[in-house]
C-alpha cells in the first residue's frame, strides 16, 4: 500500500508547509489590515490547521511505531486466518524512513519463528506470481547463511531435518473451516 504512505507524507508535509508559510508571512499581513473580514484565515490555512496534527500523528504511528496488515492468504493457517488483521511492530528490526524504507537506526535482527511482513521481490519472467511489492506475511525459518531444504515432507536447516510432533487434527470454525481435517504439526526450530 505504497500509495497510502506517499499520500500521507505529501499531505502531512503540505499542510505543515501551509501553516509555516501562514505563520511567517500571511498572519502578520492579516493582523496589520485590521478589519474583521480581512483578518479571517483563508480556507486552506483553516483546513491545514485542522488536519496537520491528525496527519502528523498518523504518519508517526504508521511509519515508526505500528502498522496494521490484513492476512491475504491461507499460508499462515491455523494461527492467522485469511482476513485477519495483525499489528506490526515497526521498530522491531530497525527504524526506517517512510516511502524509501531506508533503515536509519538498526534495533535488532529477525529470529527463527518470528512472523514478518515483507514485500514480494517479484519475478517478471514467471507468470502467475504475485505482483512485485505485494505484502507477504510469513514465519522466519532460515537466517542469513542457512541452507534450507525440503526433502519429501521434511524441512531441513543446514542439512539437519527438523523433528515434527503431531498435535492432532485441525478443526476450523468460521473462516478457518477450509482447513478442516488437516494434520496439525509442531516443529522445533533450532
Amino acid at each position: 500500500m505504497k500509495w497510502f504512505e506517499i499520500a500521507l507524507v505529501v499531505l502531512t508535509l503540505g499542510s505543515g508547509l501551509v501553516l509555516l508559510l501562514d505563520k511567517l508571512f500571511m498572519a502578520r499581513r492579516r493582523a496589520t489590515k485590521g478589519g474583521l473580514l480581512d483578518s479571517e484565515e483563508p480556507a486552506l490555512v483553516d483546513y491545514s490547521r485542522a488536519f496537520f496534527p491528525v496527519l502528523a500523528v498518523v504518519l508517526i504511528l504508521r511509519s515508526f511505531i505500528a502498522e496494521p496488515y490484513k492476512i491475504p492468504s491461507s499460508s499462515m493457517m491455523p494461527n492467522l486466518l485469511i482476513g485477519d488483521f495483525i499489528l506490526v511492530n515497526k521498530f522491531a528490526y530497525g527504524i526506517r524512513l517512510p516511502i524509501t524504507n531506508t533503515k536509519v537506526i538498526p534495533t535488532g535482527e529477525p529470529s527463527r519463528g518470528d512472523v514478518v511482513v515483507f514485500q514480494f521481490p517479484g519475478h517478471p519472467d514467471m507468470p502467475g506470481d504475485p505482483q512485485r511489492g505485494e505484502n507477504f506475511i510469513k514465519r522466519v525459518v532460515g537466517l542469513p547463511g542457512d541452507r534450507i531444504g525440503f526433502h519429501g515432507d521434511t524441512l531441513s536447516i543446514n542439512g539437519q531435518p527438523l523433528a515434527y510432533e503431531v498435535k492432532g487434527e485441525y478443526v476450523g470454525k468460521g473462516r478457518g473451516a477450509e482447513m478442516n481435517g488437516a494434520t496439525l504439526l509442531s516443529e522445533a526450530l533450532p
